[in-house]
This record gives C-alpha cells, sequence and structure tokens, in this order.
C-alpha cells in the first residue's frame, strides 16, 4: 500500500504513516503491520523506509561530525565542552599539545578557557562514555570572530541541503563564510553587517519552514530580491 499521509506532511505521536511492505525508521514505530509516528516531525521516506524529520529533537553525536562547541570547564587532563547534546563532550590535551603536556609548566586556561568558543570534530562516542572531540583538522580551533547562530539540530540536513546546494546559495548570495556545525550551531562570518545580517535572517527563515515545499526557490528570490534593493541603495 502507499504512503497513508504524505512526503512533508506533520504528524504527531501515534499518528498513522504507513502500512504493507514499508519499514519503519527513524522517529517511527511498527505495530500490527502498521508504522505509526513516534515524534512531532514531517514525512520523509526512501526508497521503502519511512521515517519522521523531527521538528525539535537534541542533537546525537557521531564520529566525525563537525561541531560547535563551548568549554564549560577545565580539569587536569583537559576540557569539558558543551555540544548542545544531552552529553558534554572531552578535549584532552594530547588533542591539542603536539608535545607531551607538563602538568607543571602547562597551564590549560592560557589555551582554552570557561567561555571560550571551539570549531571541532567528534572523534570517539559509543553511548557509554561521553564525546570525544578532537582539533586535528583543517580549521577546527578557537572560534575567535563572528556570529553564532543556533537551530533544532534536526534541521540542519535541510539548511545543509542536497549535495551543499542550499548552503552554497546561502554562501554565494550573502558573500559569507558559514560553517555549519552538525549540533546546530552556525558560525557566520561576512565582511559587511549587511551580510551577516541577511545571511542570519535566511538561516532563520530556513528554520521556522523546513518543513515546507518550495522551500529552496524562495530563499533564491529572497536573495535576488536583497541584492536589487541593495543595488538601488548604492
Amino acid at each position: 500500500m502507499p504512503l497513508i499521509v504524505e512526503k512533508r506532511q506533520l504528524v504527531t505521536p501515534g499518528d498513522i504513516i504507513a502500512d504493507g511492505e514499508y519499514k519503519a525508521g527513524e522517529n517511527t514505530y511498527e505495530k500490527d503491520g502498521k508504522i505509526y509516528a513516534s515524534r512531532i516531525g514531517v514525512i520523509g521516506s526512501k526508497q521503502q523506509t519511512v521515517y519522521v524529520i523531527a521538528l525539535q529533537s537534541f542533537y546525537l553525536p557521531k564520529i566525525e561530525d563537525l561541531v560547535i562547541g563551548k568549554v564549560v570547564d577545565v580539569t587536569f587532563s583537559g576540557w569539558i565542552v558543551d555540544i548542545n547534546s544531552p552529553y558534554n563532550a572531552i578535549l584532552f590535551v594530547s588533542e591539542v599539545f603536539d608535545r607531551s603536556f607538563n602538568a607543571r609548566k602547562d597551564e590549560l586556561t592560557d589555551v582554552f578557557n570557561v567561555g571560550d568558543t571551539l570549531l571541532a570534530a567528534i572523534s570517539g562516542f559509543d553511548r557509554t562514555r561521553d564525546p570525544i572531540l578532537t582539533l586535528r583538522g583543517q580549521g577546527l580551533g578557537k572560534i575567535t570572530h563572528g556570529h553564532l547562530v543556533e537551530m533544532t539540530s534536526a534541521k540542519i540536513p535541510r539548511l545543509i541541503g542536497k549535495k551543499g546546494s542550499m548552503i552554497d546559495m546561502v554562501k554565494k548570495g550573502t558573500g559569507c563564510q558559514i560553517i555549519v556545525g552538525q549540533n546546530g550551531r552556525i558560525l557566520v562570518r561576512g565582511k559587511k553587517v549587511e551580510n551577516e545580517a541577511l545571511a542570519i535572517r535566511i538561516i532563520r527563515t530556513i528554520e521556522v519552514e523546513a518543513h515546507t515545499s518550495g522551500l529552496t526557490n524562495r530563499i533564491d528570490e529572497l536573495i535576488k530580491k536583497e541584492k536589487k534593493q541593495n543595488g538601488k541603495k548604492e
């Protein structure tokens, strides 16, 4: 049988999504041959699997994910980092120092202190321990400038788009550098304040309208409209 509800239709927990040959995917469950939603969200399907894209969800770390974190504590062996998840992450000194760490000479707060923002990657996580971060990668490290924007991590795929199509359009349209953390934090850097403001406004629009169809075209039109207005001002 076909899907009982249409793609991108809003559903609530307990709503019947499909029956027949479909398989239950993320945020769904199967009972008596029927598939039900387990979270509030919109319907998606791929091949014979149906799933729900949650409108509100927490970030569950995955190895190699790029994340933006905030240092919340400094210990004798490293830093505790808030990654916008139920799990705080750990950044060990071995991931920062290229030499042996000397507790008597090396003051960790001189490297990163509480309140600092870091661009890092998840290097380890298996739910039996807190996620482990690494700064060993191009561009990773302390964030010293730019605007930080937060959105529900479940909507990050919509911001990125298929093969990066949406985020590439926003970058080109605003002239901003935009670094997207899988944990729902986005760093926006632009040469002009108005460009950064436009990028942030577009990100907010995508967040609010992530579940709607035709979003790519609307964002494209918004960028063109802003460029036209800015051209008249100049």
